[in-house]
This record gives structure tokens, C-alpha cells and sequence, in this order.
């Protein structure tokens, strides 16, 4: 903690009691804490004397407030805080546990022994002596910080370890003499190394470099890659000139270039010694002279137990027998198929579209797996016996006659319905009402319109009740309000809000619309008779836990809170949408 001091900072308080101190004015012949350069959030010792009272501490400062806090260290109260009277004494000064020099140009000399529980040097220190930490057999943690955050160097006394830590490193420019042992996790050299005796390697020794050994390589055991890798024994420009070996043991690949002669130790059809090999590759024709038919796996003039991958054609001059699954990225058949067990085109998530050509130009029928469509195309038909058509596990009972009578027809669907309510449909709340409904003509034998007015100022309210058809899916709805203004320079956005409730038969009607749901503000000219239509709200959630045959009563406003407006708002009617699950209300 940075103890700040400042000179002639001397000043009353009227504070009682032990709590922080209140900081009144400056003594005669002093200034302020202030006037002495000490800011918001200093720390300073202080000395306050209250009649024979004293106490001494240090305190942080608080400019907003003039306030000292109290954290005491002598006092005549046995070094607890006094009880403040309110005409104590407060002031500015360094105290026995403080040497403090700030100013860059003073020194302090000493010949004897300096003893402090903390030191802190805010410039530059010269030691042109022996400095010593600890004494022998009791030492002292010393730490030196870089520029790095977390990098630092450590004499730790409890491992009696020098430590770089972080991105701390070392670097020598002259030479390393270890007469013990170098324990290193990780060397990196960018020079020569010359090891004048054997070198013990107990772990892995990794090197990124070419290495070479033109004095040979003994091993007293296996010579083996690091991993189950790819690394080649030699190179088609540096080869091996000879290979000694007692027996070749192939998990892989044995690629022969121009070779020439007999494998049969290779390959493992000679002696029972001979070596096993998994692949055989020659850019050459492998002539097989045996011309017994295969009749099983076991027979024929080749014979593998594993796969054959073949890269090209493959041709069979007689019959193809399969007793697994034929993979096949294409199949071309020229003559019939015949296939006696379930057939199956693709998997579950990836299918393949499956075409099947009629005898009439452009007529076919396709399984569509983009669309995951079954389609008719051109003059194709579907051709089915009566009574035979399921949907969803359901029979279809309709004859071809019932069909022919839909021909033309549009059936309705489940999914988002909408209904209007005009603004005659509505009526002003009991409080907080809008105007009643009026009629307003634009002009002669043009649109006249129904109207409920809301005014600028306040919060209007209209009201009215629906009761949903059952197809309703009892969910939550959205609305979109139809509006206009009245003349003048009515300008600004407008907002409005819809709340619902809804009520069961033999339930109270007296009860609480649910949370009332904003549109976007919508801006207009201000032209009289203009049509606003302003955008879809959000989800409106009608309280009351909707059920079939519910009357839903609503309630309307203009927000006038969250709008600009300047004058009069006109309603005309609301569209309410709502989502439906049956097509009709059977």
C-alpha cells in the first residue's frame, strides 16, 4: 500500500463517534488536504488530536464527500480508534514506520542497519556493494518482473530454485559449464554439438532435421517409426544398395519397380518360413495360367481371403457369383433382372432418385429424392383398385365418383386464419374511454368512415369480445390495426396495445385482461385520411387458459407513453390472426 503526504495539511471535523471522519475546513496557517495535492483515493497517514486525545493511523481519502476513513495504529484509547467529540484536529504527517522520498533528487545515507516491514522505491536503485538476501540456512523469496505479464525470474527458497517462468527464458552468450546433471524437458540448438563420449539417450530423441551417420548405425534393438506412418526406407533417387534379412513381415504394402524373377518366399507360396505379404503392386500384367472355374471362395486360380479393390473395368466372361452385398456406383443391365428379395435404394437420410421410363415419349415415373416425391411425369398414370388408396394408416373410402365430385374444388387446411373487427365491432372501456363511435365522411359519395377517436394525451381504451371457432388451436394470436388521423399538422409514430382474456362458460367475467403486447411504432405524414396499416405484432398471450367455446373479450389502446402522436388517432378495425389445427369446426 503507497502512503501519499502531503505539506500543511491540517483541518477541523465535527465528527462524533468512532466512523469515518467528515473533513471541515482548513486550520489557520494551513490547507487542505486538497490544497496539499492529495486526490480521490489516496491513502495518507493522519494524526488526530482531540483535547488530551490523539490517535494515528492511515486513512483513505474521498474528494465527493471530504472524508478520511480510519484504520488506526496508535491511540490513547490502547490503539483503538477515540471517541470524536466534534472539534477535533486532523492532519498530514509521516510517522515512524514511513521513509518516503519522491522527489528524484534526494538520497538517503546510511552506515548502519535500515529495518522496515515493507519498502517500496519508485525510481531507480544503485548497490555498489555485496547485497545479500537471507543469511545462510534462512533465505527469502526474491522476484523480478518483465515487461510480459506473467513472465518473471524467482529465486525460490523454498524448492532453493532460480526459476524463469512464463515467457521468461535465458539466454548465454558465453559458455554453459554444468558439473552435475542437466535436467532440461525440452533443448533446442541452433548450432553444431560435439559430444566427445558416448551420448545416453534414455528417452525418445526427436530431431525435424536430416541426420547423418557416416560413421553407421549399430542398434541393439528395433529400429521403428515413430508412429504407424507413411516414411519410406530410402528414396527413388538415394536407394539402399543391398537389404540382409531373415524374413520380411509386410502389415502393408511392397511396391517392386522393375523386378523380375519368382516371389514365392515373397508372397509366402513356398516354403513354410516365407514371409507374409497384404499387397502386391506391379505396374505389369499379373498372369495367372489356372483355368479351373471357381465354384466358392476357396477355389479358382486366384484365391484371397481379404477384399480386391479394382480401379478399372472388371470383366467376367462367364457368370458372377455374389454371395455378400454388391456395392456398385453405377450398374448399366442390358438384358432382364430378376430379383428375389426385398430391394432397397439408399439408407435412411440418403436416398437416390430411381426413374422408371414408359413406352411413350417423356412418360415416366420418378422417385423424387430431393422433393422426397413420388412423380408422374408426361402421359404417366397412377392406376389404382377402388378401396385400395391408405393415408395415414387411414382407408380411403371415397369411390371415384366422390373424387370426380372435388374436381375444381379447393378443401380448406389447418394452418393461420385471420378475422376482422371494425372499429363498429368495438365499444369505449367504462374507464379510461376512447371517444364513442362516429361516422366520417371524406368526401361526397366517396368512403365514408367508422371511427373510435383516441386522444394524444392519455391512454384511451376500447373493448370487444369474439368467440373463436374450435379449429382454433387455443394458442397465442397476433393482430396488425388499421388507422388514420385527423387534419392539421397531426404528426409523429403511433403504438398500439391488445390484451385478452378469456372466460368459460359459468366463470366470472370480472376478471384481469392478460399482458397487453405493443406493435411497432409507425410514423405518418400527418394527412388527414390517409390509411396506416402498421406491421403484425408479436405473440399475444390471452390469460384465462383459452378452451373450446370460450368468449374472448379484448382490450385496445393507443400507448400514447411510447408514441409521438400530436393529435387525434381514428381506429378503423383490426385484423386478428390466429392459428387453426382442423379444417373445420366438426
Amino acid at each position: 500500500m503507497a502512503i501519499s503526504l502531503g505539506n500543511r495539511a491540517k483541518m477541523s471535523t465535527s465528527t462524533t463517534g468512532t466512523g469515518t471522519i467528515t473533513l471541515g475546513s482548513a486550520s489557520a496557517g494551513y490547507q487542505t488536504f486538497a490544497g496539499a495535492g492529495i486526490t480521490n483515493g489516496q491513502t495518507v497517514r493522519y494524526v488526530v488530536e482531540d483535547g488530551s486525545n490523539f490517535e494515528v493511523g492511515s486513512g483513505t481519502y474521498t474528494a465527493s464527500g471530504t472524508t478520511l476513513t480510519r484504520t488506526v495504529t496508535e491511540s490513547s484509547n490502547s490503539d483503538n480508534a477515540i471517541t470524536l467529540s466534534g472539534s477535533a484536529l486532523v492532519y498530514i504527517t509521516a510517522t515512524v514506520a514511513d521513509i518516503f522520498i519522491n522527489d528524484g533528487a534526494s538520497a538517503l545515507t546510511t552506515t548502519g542497519l535500515i529495518t522496515s516491514g515493507t519498502l517500496d522505491v519508485n525510481g531507480a536503485s544503485q548497490f555498489d556493494g555485496t547485497v545479500s538476501v537471507g543469511v545462510d540456512d534462512t533465505g527469502h523469496d526474491v522476484k523480478f518482473f518483465g515487461d510480459t505479464a506473467s513472465a518473471y525470474m524467482l529465486w525460490d527458497t523454498s524448492a532453493d530454485d532460480l526459476k524463469l517462468v512464463g515467457a521468461a527464458g535465458l539466454t548465454v552468450a558465453g559458455d554453459i559449464d554444468v558439473g552435475g546433471t542437466a535436467n532440461l524437458d525440452i533443448v533446442d540448438i541452433d548450432g553444431a554439438v560435439d559430444i566427445a563420449t558416448t551420448a545416453l539417450v534414455t528417452g525418445v530423441l526427436t530431431t525435424t532435421a536430416t541426420q547423418v551417420a557416416t560413421g553407421g548405425i549399430t542398434s541393439g534393438s528395433n529400429i521403428v517409426s515413430d508412429t504407424d506412418s507413411t516414411d519410406d526406407l530410402g528414396t527413388t533417387s538415394v536407394r539402399w544398395a543391398n537389404l540382409f534379412v531373415d524374413g520380411i513381415t509386410a502389415t502393408d504394402q511392397i511396391t517392386a519397380t522393375g523386378f523380375t524373377g519368382t516371389l514365392d518366399g515373397i508372397l509366402g507360396s513356398g516354403t513354410a518360413a516365407a514371409a507374409t505379404a497384404t499387397t502386391l503392386d506391379t505396374s505389369g500384367a499379373v498372369n495367372l495360367n489356372l483355368v479351373t472355374d471357381s465354384t466358392s471362395s476357396t477355389s479358382g486360380a486366384l484365391i484371397v481371403d481379404g477384399g480386391v479393390g479394382i480401379a478399372k473395368k472388371l470383366f467376367v466372361g462367364t457368370d458372377l457369383d455374389v454371395d455378400g452385398t454388391a456395392n456398385l456406383d453405377a450398374v448399366d443391365i442390358d438384358g432382364a433382372v430378376q430379383i428375389d428379395a426385398a430391394f432397397t435404394s439408399g439408407v435412411d437420410g440418403q436416398g437416390y432418385d430411381t426413374k422408371f421410363f414408359g413406352d411413350t415419349a417423356s412418360a415416366y415415373m420418378l422417385w423424387d429424392t430431393s422433393a422426397d416425391d413420388l412423380i408422374l411425369g408426361g402421359g404417366a398414370g397412377l392406376v389404382v383398385p377402388e378401396g385400395q388408396i391408405t393415408i395415414a394408416a387411414t382407408a380411403m373410402t371415397s369411390s371415384a365418383a366422390d373424387l370426380n365430385q372435388l374436381d375444381g374444388e379447393v378443401a380448406k387446411l389447418a394452418g393461420k386464419d385471420s378475422i376482422w373487427i371494425p372499429a363498429a365491432a368495438m365499444y369505449p372501456s367504462t374507464t379510461n374511454p376512447c371517444s364513442d363511435l362516429t361516422q366520417v365522411e371524406t368526401t361526397a359519395l366517396r368512403p365514408d368512415l367508422k371511427v373510435l377517436d383516441f386522444a394524444a394525451a392519455a391512454d384511451d381504451f376500447a373493448q370487444f369480445s369474439i368467440a373463436f371457432p374450435k379449429s382454433w388451436n387455443l394458442g397465442t394470436i397476433t393482430y396488425q390495426p388499421f388507422w388514420t388521423v385527423t387534419a392539421g399538422t397531426n404528426t409523429g409514430t403511433v403504438v398500439w396495445q391488445l390484451g385478452g382474456i378469456a372466460v368459460t362458460s359459468d366463470d366470472t367475467i370480472n376478471t384481469a385482461f392478460g399482458t397487453l403486447i405493443a406493435t411497432t411504432a409507425l410514423a405518418h405524414s400527418g394527412t388527414s385520411n390517409d390509411l396506416m396499416v402498421s406491421a403484425e405484432s408479436g405473440a399475444v398471450t390471452i390469460a384465462g387458459s383459452p378452451a373450446d367455446n370460450d368468449q374472448c373479450f379484448f382490450q385496445i389502446n393507443n400507448d400514447v407513453s411510447a408514441s409521438g402522436q400530436t393529435g387525434v388517432v381514428r381506429l378503423l378495425g383490426i385484423k386478428l390472426f390466429f392459428t387453426t389445427d382442423a379444417a373445420n369446426d366438426a
